[in-house]
């Protein structure tokens, strides 16, 4: 009978930590906040929590590099040890690391103080001063900033750091229309 239960056990466990070998963590801060953003490409995503960016001291939220599809610049996190960034804590199945390139392993602080060694992107190229405002040329569009702000209250970042987000200024393009949008669509006047 021992022997039995600890057979079991052994291969309860191995199995427990062969299926977390094939999941990985990941930090977003970003558009990927939002559920529905993150499930497009990558639909093993669960939500497991939240956490502070904790990897060689702090970071702040920076916006860099025009984007296209968003028309705007995406954000990214620069070293700043006056500053922290929150965001969501995803678990994904290896399947979709393909789909999270240039990505980092870093430690994330949780609420209670717990450290998670996760994945984070961030851009290549960072903005070397952080300027407040953004300049234009460094803004988010309004649909890139919906979906952090979205993303973040789905989160439950802290209020502080909601209060923080609300006070992005965009650059005055609406960006694609995704569909979580929560966007009045603009009123056209005819001439």
């Amino acid at each position: 009978m021992q022997i039995t239960c600890l057979l079991y056990y052994t291969l309860y466990f191995s199995i427990v930590a062969a299926n977390s070998m094939n999941k990985f963590t990941y930090f977003a801060y970003g558009s990927n906040l939002l559920a529905e953003r993150i499930h497009i490409q990558n639909p093993t995503a669960i939500r497991i929590g939240m956490g502070k960016l904790n990897f060689n001291n702090a970071h702040r939220l920076d916006f860099n590099e025009f984007s296209n599809f968003w028309e705007g610049c995406p954000s990214t996190v620069v070293p700043d040890p006056k500053e922290h960034v929150w965001g969501a804590l995803w678990q994904l199945n290896s399947s979709d690391l393909r789909n999270l390139d240039q990505q980092e392993g870093v430690n994330i602080e949780t609420p209670n103080g717990d450290n998670v060694l996760s994945r984070c992107y961030k851009l290549v190229n960072q903005p070397l001063v952080k300027q407040i405002p953004l300049p234009p040329n460094r803004r988010p569009s309004k649909a890139y900033l919906e979906t952090i702000l979205l993303g973040a209250n789905e989160t439950g970042l802290p209020s502080d750091y909601l209060q923080f987000l609300n006070e992005i200024l965009d650059n005055g393009h609406d960006g694609p229309k995704m569909p979580w949008s929560k966007r009045k669509p603009l009123k056209t006047t005819e001439l």
